[in-house]
C-alpha cells in the first residue's frame, strides 16, 4: 500500500520569484521555457554507517567540485534533508545536475575526473546507488538558486500502466504555476526498476512544509492507481564551491 505521504508534493508559492507565470513578464517567461528543455541527472547515495565524517565530508566536497566541469550547468550535492517515504529512508546523500543535452551529460560521466571522485571517494563508502536521467520538457538548462529546497520523486510504474498518464498529471500541475521538472528516464542500469522522476522546487524550507494538502492530495489520487512505489526525499540546494585564487 502506498501511504498519502509517498508521492510528489506541490505547492504554488504565490510570491515566489520562482512562479514566473505571476510576474509582470509572465508570457514572455512562459514562452522561453515552453522551447526551452534540459536534461535533468540525479543520484542517490547510501553512505556506510561506519564511515568516519571526515571521509563522508571528502566525498561531498569532491561532488560539489564537478560544477566546474565543461558542460554542466547546475550541480548541487549534500545530504538529504530528510526521506520522505519509506524506499528512501536508507539513503543518505544526494547529488542533482542539469545539462543542456544529452550530449553534455555523457562527456561529464565521461570525464576522468568524475570517474577518479567516483572510483575513488563514492564506491568505497557507498553501499547502494540509484540514479535516474530524464528530459525535462519547459526547463531552462540554467542553476537552481542555492538555498532553495527540492523535492525528489522517482517513481516505479504498476505493471500495464502507461507513463503518458503519470506524466500528464505532472503537465497539469505546470499549468498551473508549480516549478516542476519531469519526464521519462533514459539510463535504467543504475534506476533500480524507477521509471519517472519528479523534482519540484521551492524557495525555503519553510516553503516546502507549507504544502497545500488539498491540491497535493488530488493529485495523489489521480497517479496512485498507476504506481507501484514511489521514493520521495527532500534536500537543500548546496552553493557553489568557493573558486581557488
Amino acid at each position: 500500500m502506498l501511504s498519502l505521504k509517498t508521492l510528489p508534493y506541490l505547492h504554488r508559492q504565490p510570491h515566489s520569484p520562482f512562479v514566473s507565470l505571476r510576474s509582470r513578464s509572465s508570457s514572455f517567461t512562459f514562452s522561453a521555457r515552453a522551447m526551452a528543455s534540459a536534461v535533468e541527472h540525479v543520484v542517490l547515495f547510501k553512505v556506510r554507517d561506519s564511515t568516519d565524517p571526515s571521509v563522508v565530508d571528502s566525498m561531498v566536497t569532491h561532488l560539489r567540485s564537478l560544477s566546474s566541469l565543461p558542460g554542466v550547468a547546475h550541480l548541487s550535492a549534500g545530504p538529504l534533508l530528510r526521506p520522505r517515504s519509506a524506499a528512501a529512508a536508507p539513503f543518505t546523500h544526494l547529488l542533482h545536475s542539469r545539462y543542456a543535452s544529452k550530449g553534455d551529460l555523457a562527456s561529464y560521466a565521461a570525464d576522468p575526473a568524475h570517474l577518479a571522485i567516483v572510483r575513488d571517494r563514492v564506491l568505497p563508502i557507498c553501499d547502494d546507488i540509484v540514479a535516474l536521467d530524464w528530459v525535462a520538457d519547459g526547463v531552462a538548462p540554467a542553476p537552481v538558486p542555492p538555498g532553495s529546497a527540492a523535492r525528489l520523486t522517482l517513481a516505479k510504474l504498476n505493471e500495464g500502466a502507461a507513463p503518458g498518464q503519470v506524466v500528464e498529471a505532472m503537465a497539469a500541475a505546470r499549468a498551473k504555476g508549480y516549478d516542476v521538472s519531469y519526464g521519462e528516464n533514459f539510463s535504467p542500469a543504475r534506476a533500480k526498476g524507477y521509471s519517472l522522476g519528479f523534482l519540484a522546487v521551492f524557495p525555503s524550507v519553510e516553503a516546502i512544509d507549507a504544502i497545500d494538502g488539498g491540491e497535493a492530495e488530488a493529485l495523489k489520487e489521480k497517479v496512485r492507481p498507476l504506481l507501484e512505489s514511489v521514493m520521495v526525499a527532500d534536500f537543500v540546494v548546496s552553493a557553489p564551491p568557493a573558486a581557488s585564487l
